[in-house]
């Protein structure tokens, strides 16, 4: 076996560059780090509780990076993530919803947007048994088409009464995604 020692590899113009053939096996040495993975990649917090229109979509401005590896988030204006690389990205979100009456709350929603639509949700009744705390979480697996594709995270949340609202006491609040792949 011998080694090649080289700064960069870079195809012929017009050419691919191809390494290696089906079934070969390419291993990083300890340490070596494979610099495109995972981006774009970000995660954001609500910094202070948000009101939530009752029985309403509602869109959670988390306003607090926490990453934003490729400035991918808008953390100011929209709210959303529009990613620059095509791929699939695996999507969380986790919204701790609160009534702000003992034993009103009803049902809530906690729904990931893909261009203004639901893609993915997730969601607690308490049909009847009103409860006043919850914190739905709801992941998924995107296609992203890395131009014009955005996500948004909208909470639904229905109380017999009060004004409830998404919490950040123990940043219980959050969205994030990362690419994992074309």
């Amino acid at each position: 076996m011998a080694v090649l020692y080289v700064d960069q590899v870079d195809p012929q113009s017009g050419t691919t560059l191809t390494i290696g053939t089906s079934g070969d096996t390419f291993t990083l040495g300890s340490g070596v780090v494979q610099s495109n993975l995972n981006y774009p990649a970000f995660e954001a917090y609500l910094s202070a509780n948000q009101s939530i229109t009752d029985d309403t979509d509602t869109k959670i401005q988390y306003d607090t990076e926490v990453l934003d590896t490729d400035n991918c988030y808008d953390n100011s204006t929209n709210y959303r993530f529009t990613p620059t690389k095509a791929g699939k990205y695996f999507v969380y979100v986790q919204n701790s919803l609160f009534a702000l009456t003992h034993s009103t709350l009803n049902i809530v929603y906690n729904n990931i947007f893909k261009n203004g639509s639901v893609y993915k949700y997730s969601s607690f009744s308490f049909s009847n048994n009103y409860g006043r705390r919850a914190s739905p979480i709801a992941t998924a697996i995107i296609d992203m088409n890395g131009t014009t594709d955005y996500l948004e995270v909208f909470v639904h949340i229905d109380v017999t009464s009060g004004t409830p609202r998404a919490e950040t006491n123990t940043k219980g609040t959050y969205f994030g995604a990362y690419r994992i792949g074309t």
